[in-house]
């Protein structure tokens, strides 16, 4: 399985990111330890020298660990065509220990790798660097996550047989499962759908207040990222099963199959785009205690709130018109 070129090109991501995180976290340790705006000495100027370079190579791998999901997800999907048994990624990713936990990972890196290109560019704004502490704080909670990602990804490409029978997405989301994602399979319809618009509803509320009032952007920002968990228990509890118009069919790979219209790109793209600055709006909010980075906030944010709020909407309203439009009969029964 390993010569496939998108494993190659996973592999080779994860190592050249981990060789430059690696001294990227003893520059942040030197940061978090000695930053000191206000000090003339030659530490000081040596780190405020080497900032804008190491800011850039953590732009560029943080980039390519955001880029690395999509690939991951085709390729385990693109996979699933090669493992007897496997229908979909969740075949996939079933065939042994390491898929879901793999996954799992790339989606959290993705999140802090977006989180800490937002927090860059409002500190790149103000002049005097009042996010740079929490955002090298953050590469050092980045680096070890990525190092386990690569690792636990190794192991589950490694460890991957194509003879050896796997089970499809039917069997994981079954009720005599005991896995997490059957629990989500399980959860009743009508609860969690009111979770889900409950929780976009109050997250749009959040937005109108801070582009109305300019406050409460920290709210927003959690109830955005609390959006994403929440979606994704939706669309296994019930949206899937309006999509495929078969009450047990809960996957939320089969969404990106072209006989569904691939219609699960249409709800992640805008899902995983608001929760990413909805992440990063709320952590650099949280570090906003001086002058610049809220005149900072004032002047970026406002669009950013749009956007990630248009997407939940989007989100919220396809997931509506999917439900409306389904021949499935799902509530009451």
């Amino acid at each position: 399985m390993m010569v496939q070129t998108p494993i190659l090109a996973l592999f080779m991501a994860d190592l050249l990111g981990l060789l430059l995180l690696i001294p990227a976290g003893l520059f942040a340790l030197q940061v978090l330890r000695h930053w000191d705006p206000s000090s003339g000495r030659a530490q000081q100027l040596r780190l405020e020298k080497r900032t804008p370079l190491v800011a850039a190579i953590l732009g560029l791998v943080l980039l390519t660990q955001i880029l690395a999901l999509p690939l991951f997800v085709h390729t385990v999907d693109r996979m699933a065509l090669q493992i007897v048994g496997a229908m979909c990624a969740v075949g996939t990713l079933n065939a042994n220990f390491w898929g879901l936990p793999a996954l799992l990972l790339r989606i959290g890196l993705f999140f802090l790798a977006a989180a800490w290109l937002l927090m860059h560019r409002m500190d790149k704004l103000a002049p005097d660097y009042p996010l740079i502490r929490a955002k090298y704080g953050l590469v050092l909670l980045i680096l070890p996550l990525a190092a386990v990602t690569a690792g636990v990804q190794l192991a589950f490409f490694l460890q991957l047989d194509p003879d050896v029978i796997t089970s499809c997405c039917g069997s994981l989301f079954s009720q005599g499962s005991e896995s997490v994602a059957a629990h989500m399979a399980g959860l009743p319809a009508l609860p969690t759908m009111f979770a889900l618009y409950g929780t976009i509803g109050l997250a749009l509320a959040a937005a109108g207040v801070y582009l109305r009032w300019r406050r409460a952007l920290v709210p927003f920002g959690i109830l955005a990222t609390l959006s994403f968990p929440v979606a994704i228990a939706a669309i296994v509890a019930f949206l899937s099963l309006y999509v495929y118009e078969h009450p047990l069919h809960h996957c939320p790979f089969c969404l990106l199959q072209p006989d569904y219209g691939r219609i699960g790109y249409a709800l992640y793209l805008p899902l995983f785009g608001a929760t990413a600055i909805g992440l990063g709006l709320a952590l650099s909010a949280a570090f906003a205690r001086r002058q610049s980075l809220r005149d900072v906030l004032a002047a970026a944010a406002p669009p950013l709130v749009i956007t990630a709020a248009a997407g939940l909407t989007l989100f919220a309203a396809l997931a509506a018109w999917i439900t409306s439009q389904s021949n499935l009969i799902l509530i009451g029964y």
